[in-house]
């Protein structure tokens, strides 16, 4: 007996697409009971603020077959019989290796996703034809133990003045659990670790004003109940959750972008896949003119020059990353080796 499936008709630049969504009666958020066709369905209608934000960069599907309490993997690379418009680009990993990475342009590829049962898109920072040089810097703040969203909301405020300084417009959206996204267009002219560097010097210029709620140390036993800036973020095939996307969280919240105003009484918890498309036919998409004024990142790079000079080097990278020029000892500091005691004389 054939599986259930329906056709879903998904208008888009190229017309009508019929895509076919098996299972569409499966439970994916148990808590709240929406479906696989549910998802479907608001990515149908968040179709163009979603494109806007994710669409024409490389993108890793974050898959969850059998809901999202169940097995998750992810998924870089077309799968084997994707439609012909789903494309691809070749993208280089940190390791150097070259290797195709998807691509969504129009909301019936966004929507096939969802039949690879997709629940969460990560796009890169960079466009899919200039993958190596990004026109995003992204900035994650991030919640440690003891502190929680609320506590975030200062942090990303003082960020926004940060990168006032910095000669660039800040953007911010929830993340879709506890930490906040700012993001600030630039002009795609510098690669991935140029943009860490930048990401580091806003990090520390931030830490030097809010010493007491904000940290930069990698290793969480350092970090304290502050809110921590994840740099590595900015690294190059690292990704968060893009504007709308869902999140494999109870709740079924989304990633929403706000306009700053909101920020202040905003419950990260109220943007779910079921409030979020009524919220854009009200309120509209606070990040439809994200790219029209990109700035450089030449003030923050001096800053990390100034930064250097002053004996601020560089900071770890990811574990799976290769060694990097000048990173200190990936070890953790309670594990590391302490010199040996002088003998008494």
């Amino acid at each position: 007996m054939a599986s259930e499936a329906v056709m879903l008709s998904v208008d888009g630049p190229n017309g009508v697409r019929d895509v076919r969504l098996s299972s569409p009666s499966r439970v994916l958020w148990p808590e709240p009971g929406i479906t696989k066709l549910d998802l479907a369905n608001y990515i149908v209608e968040v179709g163009e603020a979603f494109l806007r934000a994710n669409g024409d960069r490389p993108m890793s599907l974050q898959r969850f077959p059998g809901g999202i309490d169940g097995e998750q993997f992810f998924s870089k690379n077309p799968p084997r019989g994707a439609p012909d418009f789903v494309r691809a680009v070749p993208v280089v990993y940190p390791s150097g290796r070259t290797h195709p990475q998807l691509v969504i342009d129009e909301p019936a590829a966004a929507v096939w996703a969802v039949q690879m049962n997709t629940v969460v898109f990560h796009p890169w920072a960079s466009r899919a034809e200039k993958s190596d040089y990004p026109d995003e810097l992204r900035i994650d703040l991030d919640p440690q133990p003891g502190t929680d969203f609320g506590d975030a909301i200062p942090v990303a405020f003082e960020l926004r003045a940060v990168l006032a300084e910095a000669g660039l417009t800040a953007f911010v959206k929830t993340s879709g659990n506890r930490g906040i996204h700012v993001f600030a267009p630039i002009e795609p002219a510098v690669e991935f670790l140029d943009v860490r560097h930048a990401v580091i010097a806003a990090a520390r210029e931030l830490e030097r004003r809010l010493p007491a709620a904000v940290t930069t140390a990698w290793w969480k036993e350092e970090r304290g109940a502050r809110i921590f800036v994840d740099f590595n973020q900015a690294n190059r095939d690292r990704t968060m959750a893009g504007a709308y996307s869902p999140r494999a969280l109870p709740g079924a919240a989304v990633s929403c972008p706000l306009e700053w105003d909101e920020l202040v009484a905003a419950d990260p918890k109220s943007y779910t896949i079921l409030t979020v498309p009524e919220r854009l036919r009200t309120v509209g998409d606070p990040w439809k003119a994200l790219h029209e004024h990109p700035g450089t990142l030449d003030v923050l790079l001096g800053w990390w020059a100034r930064d250097l000079e002053a004996g601020l080097g560089e900071l770890p990278f990811p574990p799976d990353f290769p060694k990097m020029p000048g990173e200190p000892p990936r070890v953790q500091p309670s594990r590391a080796r302490k010199p040996a005691a002088a003998d008494p004389q």
